[in-house]
């Protein structure tokens, strides 16, 4: 797994390259860690990511309370159609803003 961050406007965007398992989700939880206090948008783009587990989806879905905790808002971005159904399946399209 690779990231690279970029900035535009108000809204930084994190965008993830290879797989979000179990074996990476402990650094991607730590990036967004070091990203999320104090921002007002968070965009993770998800164009080059082809396989997300359980472990990518908690991380998701703690940035989503983090940010809404501190009244920001988080935005999952060119989801695939195999990690759409992953997250039909699992209810995440009701909680997060997928663009």
């Amino acid at each position: 797994m690779n990231i690279k961050q970029s900035k535009v406007g108000d809204r930084v965007i994190v965008s993830v390259n290879g797989r979000i398992d179990t074996n990476t989700a402990p650094s991607f939880l730590e990036y967004l860690n070091g990203v999320m206090p104090g921002l007002k948008e968070l965009e993770i783009d998800l164009a080059d990511v082809d396989y997300i587990s359980s472990a990518g989806l908690r991380v998701i879905l703690f940035a989503q309370k983090t940010m809404n905790g501190q009244g920001s808002s988080l935005f999952v971005s060119h989801v695939n159609s195999d990690i759409m159904e992953t997250f039909e399946l699992t209810g995440f399209t009701d909680i997060l803003n997928i663009i």
